[in-house]
């Protein structure tokens, strides 16, 4: 007999990471891995990008926990810990 309360029972939460080169050397490239896909770049950007996502889900696997399961402000440590740094946009 199914669920008196109506509710479907909870998926799996999902989290991607997306990264975006916007320099170009006239290739393409697209990279994808487990919770990430990387577009754009020129080699080096996009080799970088390439490591940085590495570096985070190997972070993660020590911390046990998957991407979905972390907060925001903890991937923001993770992110820091790894190279990246949040850019103020600019004021015209």
């Amino acid at each position: 007999m199914g669920s008196s309360s109506g509710k479907k029972p909870e998926k799996p939460g999902k989290a991607m990471m997306l990264g975006v080169g916007l320099d170009s050397d006239g290739h393409k490239r697209v990279t994808k891995g487990k919770n990430f896909t990387l577009v754009g770049g020129a080699k080096e950007t996009h080799e970088e990008m390439t490591e940085k996502a590495l570096k985070i889900n190997e972070k993660l696997a020590k911390k046990g926990k998957e991407l979905h399961e972390v907060s925001a402000e903890e991937f923001n440590d993770i992110a820091h810990s790894v190279g990246l740094r949040r850019h103020a946009p600019e004021n015209n």
